[in-house]
């Protein structure tokens, strides 16, 4: 390989946004689930609402349309679904219209991560099918005990959530070290 195509490379690889993605959405997965669960005393999962919009929404959001400009389909359009949904969710929190009107929306935001876990099987390594798979899994358990109104159900999702959550942030802690220090200091495979 030229000098110049590994030049090129290396510039294309560092103009990927897909850190900045895992990242924005392990935080707010893991602020989601935490308040979902009831562990924080006196507060809900409503105010979760700020950081989903703005980090889980905005910043999700524009990473994918990054990783669509850098040519990588899947997580452009995981990143900017995943965006899309959040700041939607945000937006309408509260307004949603009851409890058939909220599982309505969760069981839609399921099917895009069922869609996400099904398509990472081949294109992401085992943390990115765990973050998808564990946000499927989240997504499915939480619309059921909305539609259900089962508070334990919901708490359940809450913990799957956290954990998609803590997966996602790994990866962005990885992939940011392991760039970094120019070896794999923290495995991601």
């Amino acid at each position: 390989m030229s000098s110049d195509a590994s030049g090129a490379n290396a510039r294309s690889a560092s103009l990927e946004a897909g850190p900045l993605g895992y990242l924005a959405l392990g935080l707010t997965l893991l602020a989601f689930g935490l308040l979902q669960t009831g562990v924080l005393h006196g507060t809900g999962v409503a105010d979760a609402a700020g950081l989903a919009h703005i980090v889980g929404g905005i910043a999700l959001f524009v990473a994918g349309l990054w990783q669509f400009r850098s040519g990588d389909g899947f997580t452009g359009t995981a990143f900017t679904g995943l965006g899309a949904f959040w700041a939607t969710w945000a937006a309408g929190l509260g307004h949603l219209g009851g409890k058939n009107a909220a599982g309505l929306f969760l069981l839609l935001w399921a099917l895009l991560a069922i869609s996400l876990a099904l398509a990472s099987w081949q294109s992401s390594g085992l943390v990115g099918r765990g973050v998808y798979g564990l946000l499927a899994l989240a997504l499915v358990v939480d619309m059921v005990g909305t539609f259900d109104g089962s508070h334990g159900l919901v708490k359940t999702a809450g913990w799957l959530a956290a954990v998609a959550g803590l997966l996602s942030w790994y990866w962005a802690t990885a992939a940011l070290t392991n760039s970094g220090w120019g070896r794999d200091a923290l495995p991601v495979k």
